[in-house]
């Protein structure tokens, strides 16, 4: 009798008591030290300043984030994502770095199924064959923004352009873009070992090529240093240059007037007029003392868009299933920097690619737009990849 009477009140109990809901953990991976450490930062503080804005929460879950810098090292990454996966047990991970770290760290990410959302990296292999349904390319795929300056610089007419890029897996993806739209010779294509800092043997073989136009990919610290050497050689100025990475708003702190005249090719730029872009600069500015780039802005909407899939959840995401799904839909319809967007079949974006220009103002620069190269593009790879 007193058996049954406990394990009533207990049934009881539980009929009534509200069942708590665990708080969901994000893990953010990339390289936060070092030459390019400024890309890393950039996104953990789009993504940090945007959760803030939500309250610190995704729907009505208390959101913890726990951060590491992979160092621009494959092995460091995985070793992130490993601890991420059986130490910290992450409802989700954003960031993962570059090509050739995320590319290091693509079998674990897969195999465990939970939601990974590339900031930055967008390597062609994980477009194509070796696309996961759990990964998504929030950025970029890595070609897309090569692909619209071939485009521009096809429509100008310039007959052959040299190629210059870093060895690693992007670089090869960005020179690929430019050639599949750049119908046009290709005078030379360059690669030089991934954080060099002096080129100037390679610019010295440049100037005797003396081509139409130059197109490069350097990032971060490399992307200064190419550029500003660029400019002491003569070229800048002579040579119309084209670039993807190279110029952006931390760059440009540093470059100024020694950006002046180069055009390139990005998703995004301070100047995009849209009502979540405005008030993303304007909140980043007051925050960080300082104009946001685009890898800060990847950083904001990945924020954004784990919001709304949270919410599509009602806050449960402990189906891995589920919140991969959420997430896909949620790609079209949260608020994003860029106006619009959505993930194509392949998990990798279809966006607006645009032209932009550095311009100098005395000792000063500013971006302007020049072009939207294409709308709703997609990437090269999406054929490839067999998810529906």
């Amino acid at each position: 009798m007193r058996k049954t009477t406990i394990s009533a009140v207990l049934a009881g109990l539980f009929m009534v008591a509200p069942v708590a809901q665990a708080d969901i953990t994000v893990g953010f991976s990339g390289v936060l030290s070092g030459p390019q450490g400024v890309l890393g930062q950039d996104q953990r503080d789009g993504f940090l300043l945007a959760l803030e804005e939500l309250g610190n929460k995704f729907g009505d879950q208390n959101v913890k984030v726990v951060i590491e810098d992979d160092q621009l090292k494959p092995d460091v990454g995985a070793q992130a994502i490993q601890k991420f996966l059986e130490r910290d047990k992450v409802d989700a991970i954003v960031g993962l770095g570059f090509s050739n770290v995320l590319m290091a760290e693509l079998r674990r990410i897969k195999d465990s199924g939970v939601v990974a959302i590339a900031t930055n990296a967008g390597p062609g292999p994980v477009a194509g064959k070796l696309c996961a349904p759990n990964l998504f390319g929030l950025a970029w795929q890595n070609d897309t923004m090569s692909e619209a300056m071939g485009q521009y610089v096809q429509d100008l007419g310039h007959k052959n352009a040299y190629l210059m890029t870093s060895s690693y897996q992007a670089g090869k993806d960005k020179l690929n873009g430019f050639k599949r739209y750049f119908k046009g010779d290709v005078a030379k294509e360059v690669y030089t070992p991934l954080g060099q800092l002096d080129f100037s043997a390679e610019i010295s073989a440049l100037q005797a090529a003396n081509p139409e136009a130059l197109f490069v990919f350097y990032t971060g610290g490399t992307g200064v240093n190419f550029a500003r050497q660029l400019r002491q050689a003569g070229i800048m100025g002579k040579t119309p240059v084209y670039s993807e990475g190279m110029i952006d708003s931390n760059t440009l702190v540093s470059l100024k007037s020694q950006a002046d005249g180069n055009i390139y090719g990005a998703t995004w730029a301070p100047v995009l007029n849209n009502p979540q872009s405005k008030k993303f600069v304007k909140a980043f500015e007051d925050k960080y003392g300082h104009t946001p780039s685009e890898y800060a802005a990847n950083g904001y909407d990945a924020a954004y868009l784990l919001n709304t899939a949270v919410l599509k959840l009602n806050g449960d995401v402990s189906n891995r299933e589920a919140f991969v799904k959420a997430v896909k839909q949620a790609g079209s319809e949260f608020p994003t920097v860029r106006g619009k967007f959505a993930f194509n079949t392949n998990n990798m974006p279809i966006q607006n690619l645009y032209a932009f220009k550095a311009v100098g103002q005395g000792d000063d620069v500013v971006v302007k737009q020049l072009a939207t190269v294409f709308t709703d593009h997609q990437d090269a790879y999406v054929s490839e990849c067999d998810m529906k």
